[in-house]
This record gives structure tokens, sequence and C-alpha cells, in this order.
């Protein structure tokens, strides 16, 4: 395939060497290449096809990894939809972008990867769900919203869903039973493919591909799927039979931690929700490849940077849960998936620590974009990574939960949690136990990747919950918006307790359980 085509000389050198990359000669493409990130909800990285799961249907993202690279280890900043998002659209921690919680809106200020390519000459369009709570399309010029579907279909009614159908209700989390907000029965949304909200954006996505195809571009597609009550359309109903969904076992010291809304959950009924969220996947993936072939039928392959990305994981009955909002694996781990020409080898794959606040400087590394001058960026290139997947571009992950005042440092072999034990949760997944009060879990990847046994009290882990502890309070410190602020002299765990605290109380003033998705 023909290599992105660099607009200088020195540039062009510059990544060469980087990445190890041969430049060939322009095409009458764009001189920057294009960029389309597709964006999913809650789709957790096991449920995906290429990260080794038969029961997922996903063969469009299995076949954009097949040209490209997969990222075995890659973190979301923070285990919900609106700091994930927040975050890797602007490469900094949530702490820093203000956006700490579900109905946070992202200041006007913070500047965005769309903002920053604009005045590099991209063309910017947003289509489907970006989280920005606000009017505001920082930098898109043109974003396509849920409010937009709802009016089409006002004004283009669907072809009515015969009778004996049984679809989904109004969705009302936290006031119907889980077993019914979270879709157990496995039924459809009430419309057809063709008129779904995912399918809608992907036709103005194309429209808008189709319209600047000789110009740079830079394209986010954020789909609702698979995120719950897991919309998918009539002909995706029966698809999987529930019975066939696996339960996954629930740890000894899970009880206390398990949400008190999920306690009554029948097995047949957590099949059932599994069994949805597959569905809703497979439905989603369907949609990635109408994106991909597009791409392709366009002739634009040779000069697009694909990315596939959930925003965050997502527990289906991992650890009696049936969300995100912790710091297991199945919430934090998500899939990630990029492919373009010159530089990333087919079918590779790589086990080097990713956060998402590592896309920004990345993406602009592959398009020979500079950064910008007056905002510092939290993340590393993985440019590097792209070349060479056994390179390490960093030895830790974080991660950040504002409503229930937690943090996370992951590293290759260990994962240590950190609770203030202080505030009583308001995302509508309390336990019903008394406050534990600060408490810390430290877990050995490499021997229990299922995260079952925690050993932060074992007198022989002592020191490696120190240092670990040291390492999360060194990164929030060096994160910190506010660092003249600090209290000093302190403790470690004294910083570590007023960062999350602090950040907490301010940005979940506004929080209801019944948003808290």
């Amino acid at each position: 395939m023909t290599p992105f085509k660099l607009p200088r000389l020195s540039l062009m050198c510059f990544f060469c060497m980087l990445a190890g990359a041969a430049l060939a000669a322009p095409t009458t493409q764009p001189d920057r290449p294009n960029i389309l990130w597709i964006v999913s909800d809650d789709h957790a990285a096991y449920v995906t096809g290429c990260y080794g799961n038969p029961l997922a249907h996903t063969p469009n993202i299995d076949r954009l990894a097949a040209r490209g690279i997969r990222f075995d280890r890659a973190y979301c900043n923070s285990p919900m939809c609106t700091p994930s998002r927040g975050s890797f659209l602007t490469g900094r921690y949530p702490r820093a972008t203000g956006v700490m919680c579900l109905r946070d809106a992202l200041p006007e200020g913070q500047l965005t990867l769309a903002d920053h390519l604009r005045g590099f000459g991209y063309r910017t369009g947003a289509f489907g769900k970006m989280h920005f709570n606000s009017e505001l399309k920082h930098g898109f010029e043109t974003h396509v919203r849920i409010q937009d579907w709802q009016a089409h279909l006002r004004h283009h009614p669907p072809e009515p869903i015969p009778n004996d159908i049984d679809v989904l209700p109004v969705w009302r989390p936290f006031r119907d039973p889980a077993r019914v907000w979270l879709n157990s029965f496995c039924r459809p949304y009430g419309l057809r493919a063709a008129d779904m909200a995912g399918t809608f954006y992907v036709d103005h996505a194309i429209e808008f591909i189709k319209a600047h195809r000789r110009e740079p571009f830079f394209v986010v597609v954020g789909f609702q799927e698979p995120h719950s009550p897991f919309w998918f359309p009539i002909e995706y109903r029966n698809r999987i039979d529930p019975a066939t969904m696996p339960i996954p076992e629930v740890g000894p010291e899970d009880a206390e931690q398990i949400p008190a809304i999920f306690r009554d959950l029948m097995p047949a009924e957590k099949q059932g929700i599994a069994a949805a969220a597959y569905t809703s996947t497979a439905f989603m993936d369907s949609n990635v490849g109408r994106l991909t072939d597009a791409i392709e039928q366009l002739g634009l392959t040779d000069n697009t940077l694909i990315i596939y990305m959930g925003d965050n994981g997502y527990h289906l009955g991992h650890h009696g849960r049936f969300e995100k909002h912790s710091f297991y694996e199945g919430a934090v781990r998500c899939p990630l998936v990029m492919a373009g020409p010159g530089r990333i080898a087919p079918g590779s794959s790589t086990r080097s620590l990713v956060e998402f606040v590592d896309l920004m400087p990345t993406i602009l590394d592959l398009v020979a974009v500079p950064r910008p001058k007056d905002v510092r960026l939290h993340g590393h290139s993985l440019a590097g990574v792209l070349a060479n997947p056994t390179t390490e571009v960093r030895d830790a992950a974080f991660s950040e939960y504002a409503h229930s005042e937690e943090a996370m440092v992951r590293t290759a072999d260990w994962k240590l949690i950190y609770h203030t034990g202080k505030r009583e949760r308001d995302d509508g997944y309390t336990t019903g136990r008394p406050l534990p009060g600060r408490n810390i879990r430290l877990y050995d990847e490499r021997n229990d990747p299922d995260e079952m046994t925690n050993l932060a009290d074992r007198p022989e882990h002592r020191e490696r919950v120190k240092q670990l502890t040291a390492r999360l309070h060194a990164h929030l410190v060096a994160t910190e918006p506010d660092p003249k602020a600090i209290p000093a002299p302190a403790t470690p765990e004294a910083v570590i307790d007023w960062c999350l605290t602090r950040h907490a109380e301010r940005a979940t003033a506004s929080s209801r359980p019944r948003q808290a998705r």
C-alpha cells in the first residue's frame, strides 16, 4: 500500500527514523491523511472476536484488526462515558478537563483534537454520541446528534412493527427492576435496522466523507451501542440463545462489593442480559463494516487512519456486576484497534500498556501535525509501538472515578485500587453496606487475571502496596490542575484522599442516580 504522504521533508525524515517506514511518491489524495475514529459505548474488549471470544460476532472489527494492530492492554482513564470521552478527545486526564462525572459539560476552553486539526486544514465531523453535554461543537463543523435522528423519525415515520414482536419498553434505569432496564428478555428496539440511530449516524458520516474526500477529514462516529438497554433492530432478534451465555463466577470476596440492585438477578436473567449485550454488539459491528467498506469503495484506504475503540468496558456478571463504574479489568480494559497504510504491520498486536490519553499525541504524530504549543498533553505517542509492537511507552496506566472516589494504577503484573471509602456513591450503584473507610486492593494480574484475591493486607506484599501507592500519589500530584492547593506536608495517602475528594465534590454536585449510566 501507499504510505501516508507527509507535507515537509524534515517531518518525513523524522518519522521514517521513528517508525522505520518507507515513504512513497505523492498521490492525488490530500497531503495529510484522513482520520476515521469509531467509538462504541460500553463495549468491553472481551466481547470481541479478535480478542479471543468465539461467542462474539464482530467480523468487521476483526477484519480491521487483521489489517492493523490490536492493543491488548489499552485502558480508559475513567470507567464512565463522559469523563472518558472528554479525556481522550483532549489528550488530558479527567481532573484536568474538569469532566469527572456523567453530567459534566466539556468546558469551552478545553482544546480538542478537532479544534487543533481544523487549524491545519482538516474538515471535521462528529456523528452520534459525543457526551459534550452542551450545545458546543468543540471544533466539529458538523455534529449530527440523537436529536437529529429523532427529528428524522418524526418527519419520516418508520414502517410499523408487527404486533406479535415484543420490543423494548421505555428505558427507566433504577426506577424499574434491573432485569427490565438491563433487557434480560433480550428484546429488540422497536425499529428495523435501516431506521436505527447507528444507521442514521453512519449514513450522514459517509455523506460527509464523500463530500470532503479530496480534502483531509477528521470524522468521529459515536455509536449508542452496546450501552444498556442494548439496542438492536428487530432483524437481529433471536440471533443468540441466552442459554448459551456463560455466567461468570462470582469471587469469594465479591459479596460486600456487589451493588444492591443486582443481587436479586436470577441466572437466566443474567444470561438474557449478556445475550442482549452480545446482540447489540453484533449490530454495532455491522455499522462499523459499513464505514470501513465506504472508505474502501471511495478509494481512500491508502490514505486513511482508522481507529476503533470502546469508550470504556462493561461487566456482564463479572464480580456480580452489570455495569462499568469500577476498576476490575472488564470495566477499564477496552478494545483498541488501529489500521492505516505504511506504518502499521497487518495482523499485529501489542501488550504495551496504553492509556486513552495517548491517542491524541499518537494521531498528531501519524498525520504530521505539531502538538499544541499552549496546552500540555498528558499522553505518550504510540508511534514507536506501531513500528515495533514490543516497544513500551509507559510502565503504568492510571484511571480514576469520581462518583466513588477511587483510582487505579496498573503495571504489567500488578494492579492497585485505592478507595477513600468516605463518600456515599451517587451513581445508583450503592452496596447498601456501611462506608468502609480508606481501603486498598492489590491484584496479581499474572497469576490471578480474574482478580479474585485481594493481596493488599498480606505482609509479604506490604512493600509493593507502598510502592504502588507512591506511584499513584506521584501521578495525581503531577497532573493536579491546581498543584499549589495540595496540602503540605502530608502523607501520600492524605494527598491522594485530597485529590480524589476535592474533584469528586466539585464534579458530582448535580448528579442523580437515574442518570448514572
